[in-house]
């Protein structure tokens, strides 16, 4: 598991909406390559294809998203992909006026069993980095708006 959380200087409605453009990503997010929407169900759910380089690696996935804008949080979760297992959450928490809480967490498994015990830490070390790149991407775009 990943678990991560910043806290960005901007408020939480700012925050909100930069986390849902996921499509903006790739231009922001060196490690993200694509991000597309191909499905749009309504304004609570949706579903993504992710390619995202991971250690050198190329990791493609279709995740569906569980958008509750009540409550500032996404639930996604992998339908098709390269992991055998990922899905996770985001949640904001506003902390002052202009001062947002966002927490990342994700449960993951690479699935080739013989590798796993050598593989999963180091995939969990890259993935760490990669979402600290999409929190410090969501901070920089909050900082310019």
């Amino acid at each position: 598991m990943v678990k991560l959380d910043q806290v960005i200087q901007a408020p939480i409605d700012e925050v909100w909406e930069i986390l849902l453009d996921i499509e903006s990503y790739p231009r922001e997010m060196e490690h993200v390559r694509s991000v597309e929407i191909v499905e749009q169900f309504d304004g609570r759910q949706r579903r993504a294809a992710w390619s995202v380089l991971l250690k050198g690696s190329i990791l493609e996935w279709l995740e569906e998203e569980r958008i509750d804008s009540d409550n500032y949080a996404i639930e996604f979760r992998q339908l098709s992909g390269d992991l055998e297992h990922f899905d996770g959450h985001w949640a904001l928490e506003a902390s002052g006026e202009r001062e947002t809480t966002a927490v990342f967490e994700v449960l993951f498994e690479i699935g080739i069993p013989p590798l796993a015990e050598m593989l999963n830490p180091v995939a969990q070390r890259s993935l760490r980095e990669n979402c600290a790149e999409m929190l410090r991407g969501i901070e920089q775009r909050s900082s310019l708006d």
